[in-house]
């Protein structure tokens, strides 16, 4: 006996993984796309986005009886604009209705609608239900992670998200939010009481803010620029407005800032956090730094009172979007704890390291690896063309081997197609070069490589490359 008696058209809310409950309608899949084995579950398209997904029955609720219920416990902009897109769906629906029953009358006709089969719980064949009224919409890129996490075919054997689904939707006219990342269906976040400051809406920081909102925290955020903060307090966020004054009225204030420089002067310059430290606050550096500005930082921070943990995050502009970094952290083992809901809204995973200085030496090693690499790629890719090979060749055989990665795949179609929109800064990749490389001084060790791929990053930066992709690296063999 099924638990929810659902069928296609059906409004619904629908709850996926961490993410809060979300107004839908139970729509027909494409066709290829299976139903995940042993899982009773809907396909649903959600309002106000061009997310898709499997939901299980008992993370469905129907719309109408539970509306008022929903709005209560969940607040936000985007949130609204859902509500609003299923009121101007039911309302286009309910006059289309009134004209047909018009036309019927007029007529002489009685007309019935044709019953829908109900959707049991245990419904394998959902093609069949197709409802001819669905439209189908360009493809969102964001929804491949979940997909591949669904579907049971491998994802070697799957083919472009773009050219194998093709997803349907109404026409709400509403704007798009962040899709449901494959992290999203490992659980739910209950987001901690404590109120959460954000210092820089960079690269990294902006999706990083996003997700934390949209996880029900509550955050007040602060930019150099005050213009990228609008977003965001749209969205539900409050404003500060200087660094000490966040730190202050923040039980927990991140920080993540492009270089050294700029996350010392963030604690220690005019209006800075230092001023706003109290016993008890709790600050978080993710910018990647050396381990000496993380020691000074925490040193200064502590004789406040104040309790420290570094946070730098692997991955890029796109991960940080998608909820999908990489943590590594280090220092206080119960900030760590007490930030578990926070990491856990921005990443996909998160190592606890030890000591302050920990985690900077290890972002850095990552970083001075990424970094060399990329830069040979590049040189394979120059290579290839300079003796008469094809690059695109080259990169069809390179994703066949060993090395097939999705890092160098995007890295190189980018190269390929000429697109060096900024996922992770070149001149930011050259600063973690460096202090990589003075790490190992630091340490008598030699780093060869790291070196060789710092001088050709620097050539990069020669040629106004700073602000690009660190895919731009390429131009520096070119030029």
């Amino acid at each position: 006996m099924a638990t929810v008696h659902l069928r296609i058209g059906d409004l619904v809310w629908g709850k996926l993984g961490r993410y809060p409950p979300w107004p839908g309608k139970v729509v027909s899949p494409p066709k290829d796309l299976k139903k995940p084995r042993g899982k009773k579950c809907h396909f649903v398209k959600f309002f106000g986005t061009e997310d898709h997904a499997w939901i299980k029955v008992e993370q469905l609720k129907p719309y109408h009886p539970h509306k008022e219920e929903m709005i209560k416990i969940n607040k936000g902009k985007r949130f609204q604009q859902a509500v609003d897109a299923v009121e101007d769906f039911l309302k286009k629906a309910k006059g289309k209705e009134q004209n047909s029953d018009s036309k019927a009358e007029s007529k002489g006709k009685k007309t019935r609608n044709k019953p829908l089969k109900i959707l049991e719980e245990d419904d394998e064949d959902l093609s069949a239900l197709k409802d001819p009224s669905e439209k189908p919409v360009k493809d969102d890129p964001h929804f491949h992670h979940f997909l591949l996490s669904q579907s049971e075919k491998p994802a070697s054997s799957m083919e472009p998200i773009s050219k194998r689904l093709k997803i349907i939707e109404e026409d709400t006219g509403s704007t798009s939010i962040q899709a449901a990342d494959s992290t999203a269906i490992n659980g739910s976040i209950t987001p901690t009481d404590k109120r959460i400051g954000f210092l820089g809406l960079g690269l990294m920081g902006s999706g990083i803010v996003s997700n934390l909102l949209k996880m029900g925290h509550v955050v007040t955020v602060w930019n150099r620029t005050a213009e990228k903060c609008d977003l965001f307090t749209q969205e539900g966020a409050r404003l500060g407005r200087t660094p000490a004054e966040v730190a202050s009225t923040c039980d927990i204030t991140f920080s993540c800032v492009s270089d050294p420089k700029a996350a010392r002067d963030l604690v220690m310059g005019p209006s800075g956090v230092l001023q706003g430290i109290r016993p008890g606050k709790c600050y978080i550096e993710m910018s990647t730094v050396d381990p000496e500005t993380i020691t000074e930082i925490s040193q200064v921070i502590t004789s406040r009172g104040g309790r420290f943990l570094e946070a730098p995050v692997a991955g890029s502009q796109q991960l940080s979007n998608d909820g999908m970094l990489v943590i590594l952290a280090a220092g206080d083992r119960t900030v760590y704890e007490d930030c578990s809901s926070c990491f856990q809204a921005m990443g996909k995973t998160s190592f606890f390291l030890g000591e302050a200085g920990n985690a900077a030496r290890m972002m850095l090693i990552l970083n001075m690896v990424q970094g060399s690499f990329m830069a040979t790629i590049a040189e394979g890719l120059t290579l290839a063309h300079a003796t008469g090979q094809s690059q695109q060749t080259f990169l069809d055989i390179l994703s066949q081997g060993q090395m097939a990665s999705t890092f160098v795949d995007q890295k190189c179609q980018n190269i390929l197609q000429g697109n060096f929109k900024p996922d992770y800064y070149l001149k930011h990749i050259q600063k973690d070069l460096r202090l990589a490389i003075s790490m190992g001084d630091t340490a008598n060790h030699p780093t060869p490589m790291a070196a060789a791929a710092n001088e050709v990053y620097k050539r990069a930066k020669a040629l106004d490359q700073s602000d690009n992709d660190i895919s731009a690296v390429y131009r520096a063999y070119i030029h």
